[in-house]
């Protein structure tokens, strides 16, 4: 259940450099160098995307990274600046724990998993990487954890009970 998000030219998305890779390819005429960017665009409030770029020159990869993850953007549920529930998801080798944490916490979380958390607006919340620390999956492993999560009042909705009782259990 991936929810894609339109967005029109009113939201403004901020991007964030999450790897960039040097990529060489050997030929007769000598060595040549490509750069292959990783970049995390979110409104820090409940929207991202990711994209990759590949180009000559590190900013023209960073340029197509954000034009490539602003293609496939996403809703996020984010309650009170934390996740509303634990959740666990695999992404190639990457595997990703993000867990609900109180306020003031603040976003304990590795490098990759950092700039996606922190692009979607969450402030508090604790994160375990296991498994590969290749950001290209652990990146696609966060948004996959952060996209199956299910928002308060759509469980409520669907159960028919008021927002209370999901909160009581």
């Amino acid at each position: 259940m991936v929810n894609r998000v339109k967005i029109g030219n009113d939201v403004e998305l901020k991007d964030r450099l999450v790897a960039i890779n040097r990529v060489t390819k050997v030929t007769k005429g000598g060595r040549t160098f490509t750069f292959a960017a990783i970049v995390v665009v979110g409104n820090e409030n409940g929207i991202i995307g990711c994209g990759l770029g590949k180009a000559g020159e590190v900013t023209a990869a960073i340029a197509k990274g954000v034009e490539a993850a602003k293609k496939n953007l996403v809703k996020v549920p984010v309650l009170n600046g934390t996740v509303p529930h634990e959740a666990f998801a695999k992404f190639g080798g990457a595997k990703v724990l993000i867990m609900p944490a109180s306020e003031g916490t603040g976003v304990v979380a590795g490098g990759a998993m950092r700039a996606v958390l922190e692009s979607v607006g969450i402030t508090d919340v604790l994160a375990k990487s296991k498994g590969s620390s290749n950001p290209h999956n652990l990146v696609k492993a966060t948004i996959e954890a952060l996209t199956s999560m299910r928002d308060p009042k759509t469980v409520a909705q669907n159960r028919g009970v008021s927002l209370t009782k999901v909160f009581r259990g």
